[in-house]
């Protein structure tokens, strides 16, 4: 049997992201295989955007565990979202995930693009 050591996560979900996230899971029957997966990608008005979806692990991904979510994450994207805190706001005037990057050195309106 093969040991492996779990690593704590670059970055971090507030209780109330890490709920919506397992509503979410549930109520689109996301297969157990799949994980959240989060990271970076060009483009947006800053330079980079935010990725945040459902996806299954590849080679080239970290694998952390957040009580119960299975956090999947490119490697390479660990310098641009360590430190990073995701949350969920569900209010009058925003609805949805929001990122709070320190790694951030300019973001944009939308709060969903930076650089760094």
């Amino acid at each position: 049997m093969e040991s492996t050591t779990l690593k704590k996560a670059p970055i971090s979900l507030t209780p109330l992201a890490l709920q919506e996230v397992k509503v979410i899971m549930k109520d689109k029957n996301v297969p157990a295989e799949y994980g959240l997966r989060i990271g970076v990608q060009g483009g947006g008005c800053s330079g980079m955007s935010y990725l945040l979806g459902f996806d299954k692990p590849k080679d080239s991904d970290e694998i952390y565990e957040l009580d119960g979510v299975q956090l999947i994450m490119d490697k390479k994207h660990g310098m641009y979202v360590m430190g990073m805190e995701v949350d969920f706001q569900d209010g009058l005037n925003a609805r949805g995930f929001v990122f709070n990057n320190p790694q951030a050195k300019s973001t944009c309106g939308c709060g969903s693009s930076f650089s760094a």
